[in-house]
Formats: C-alpha cells, structure tokens, sequence
C-alpha cells in the first residue's frame, strides 16, 4: 500500500522546496544567473574614401595627342607588313651593294633580319610608351620623366628604321609624314603632362 504523506508532511516539504516526488525547487529568492554584457559601441570613425580628382584638360589633351601618335606609328607598321614583299626584295638588292658577290641565301638572311627587327625596335618602342603613358594617367609622376629619354630614343630608331622600312616611290612621302606626326603628337603630349595644371594632378596622388 502507497504512502500517502499526511498534512505535517506536506507542510514540511512546502517549507523546504522539496516534492514528495523529485529534488528540491530552486527557492524564488535564490539569485539567477546573469546574462553576457552586450559589447560596447564602437566610435570609431570609417575609413575615408579616396576621391580621385579629376583629370585636367591638359592630361586628357596629352593623352588623345599620345594615342594619336601610336596610331600613325602602328599604321606605318601595318603597311609595312602588308608590303613586305616588296621590302625583302628592296633589302637584298642593298645588301647585295653593300657585299657584292655574297651569297644569295645569306643576303636573303640578312635582309629578313634587319627588315624584321626594324619593325620589331618600333613596335616594342610604342609598347613601353603606351606602358608609361597608362602609369602616367594613373598620376605616377615618374612616368613623364622615363617619357623624355624614351622619346629621344623613339626619334633614333625611327630615324634607323627609315633606311630600311622607307618604300621607294611616293609611298615613301606618306611613310615619312606618319612618322613624323607621330613624333610631333608624342612630344605635344609629352610638353603637356609638364604644366602647371598637369604637374598639380600628378602631384596629388603623394598628397593624400
């Protein structure tokens, strides 16, 4: 037969948090746990963002003047390939009056060589200053200034390569006033990345 507590007994366990059945009842005045502090605010400030100023007209303007000028370059080294038939043909008979009596595979050698490499000097010329110029309109001052040296030596290869990438006839004029647009534009261009308004833009990428 089940016990049954009688009223003393349940006074006793109402008093002391227990269950006639299971453990004893946290007490109402026991303290609870408390819950994790919220993190504090952050009064941090974000992180600027870079405006870049705009270009000056004068940038623009070189830069259009410097594109310019790599096209006439790159039109000159295009027709020259299409043409180059008539070329290697030309380049032999010089070689062969610079060495008469040569051998006609070693005339036909060298002519490739000196026909090739002349477009070859060019074109790696106008890559290192489309290079530059890009860096420049990136506001890397430096870039103007390594310009100068390799315009000079832009004016000397075009001046080498004219003895051998020059056709005869009147072609020959449409040749020569490309190249010599191209260098035009190239040195406007570069004249314009040195203004005041130009030196400034440049300049502010140091002072942020």
């Amino acid at each position: 037969m089940a016990y049954e507590p009688d009223g003393e007994d349940r006074l006793r366990t109402a008093a002391s948090g227990e269950t006639p059945s299971g453990p004893p009842r946290p007490h109402p005045s026991a303290p609870q746990a408390s819950p994790p502090p919220r993190p504090g605010l952050s009064y941090a400030p974000a992180a600027p963002i870079a405006v870049v100023p705009p270009a000056p007209g004068t940038v623009r303007l070189s830069r259009t003047l410097w594109v310019l000028g790599f096209v006439a370059g790159l039109a000159v080294l295009v027709g020259s390939f299409l043409s180059r038939d008539g070329h290697l043909e030309r380049l032999r008979g010089v070689v062969d009056r610079m060495s008469p009596g040569g051998d006609a595979e070693a005339i036909s050698t060298a002519a490739g060589i000196v026909f090739w490499g002349s477009l070859a000097a060019l074109l790696l010329v106008i890559g290192v200053e489309a290079v530059l110029l890009g860096a420049a309109m990136g506001r890397r001052g430096w870039a103007r200034w390594v310009l100068v040296p390799l315009l000079a030596a832009h004016a000397l290869v075009t001046l080498l390569a004219a003895a051998f990438l020059v056709p005869e006839g009147d072609s020959a004029n449409y040749v020569l006033l490309l190249w010599g647009a191209q260098l035009l534009l190239s040195l406007a261009g570069l004249i314009l990345l040195f203004l005041p308004a130009s030196n400034a833009w440049l300049q502010s990428r140091r002072a942020r």
